[in-house]
C-alpha cells in the first residue's frame, strides 16, 4: 500500500510515518503544493496513493484545497469508490465548520491532533485498512 503523509510539522510527520510504516510505503510532503505533485505523479504513473493523511493548515495550499483537487483529479480519471484514495484529515482544528468542509470535500475520517495511536488504529480499521 502507498501512503502519503502531508504535514508541515516535522514532529507530526515523523510520528505518522512511524505509526504507518508497517502498513506500507510512506512518502512525505511538507506542504499542499508538494502533495499535489506527488498525488498527480502517482495517478499519472498508475501507482496512486491508497491512503493520504492530510493536515488542513499548511503553506501554499491548505489541506481542504488539496483534498478538493485530488477528488477532482480522481473524478476526471473516472476513479471512484474503493479505487479512490482514502483520506484522513489530521489537524488541530476541531470545530464543526472544518469538519463539515472536510467530509463535504470527500475525506473518510478526521483525526484531531495530538495524534493518539489507538485513535489512528481505530480509524484505519473503520476505513478497512489492514496491515
Amino acid at each position: 500500500m502507498r501512503i502519503l503523509i502531508v504535514e508541515d510539522d516535522i514532529v507530526s510527520r515523523a510520528l505518522l510515518a512511524r505509526l504507518l510504516s508497517s502498513y506500507g510505503q510512506c512518502d512525505i510532503a511538507s506542504n499542499g503544493r508538494e502533495a499535489m505533485e506527488l498525488l498527480t505523479k502517482g495517478l499519472d504513473s498508475g501507482t496512486p496513493y491508497h491512503l493520504v493523511c492530510l493536515d488542513i493548515m499548511m503553506p501554499f495550499m491548505n489541506g481542504l484545497e488539496v483534498l478538493r483537487e485530488l477528488r477532482n483529479e480522481e473524478s476526471t480519471r473516472k476513479i471512484s469508490g474503493g479505487k479512490a484514495a482514502k483520506v484522513i484529515m489530521t489537524t488541530a482544528l476541531s470545530e464543526g465548520k472544518n469538519l463539515q468542509e472536510a467530509f463535504d470535500a470527500g475525506c473518510g475520517a478526521y483525526l484531531v491532533k495530538p495524534i493518539v495511536h489507538d485513535d489512528l488504529l481505530r480509524i484505519l480499521s473503520e476505513l478497512g485498512i489492514r496491515r
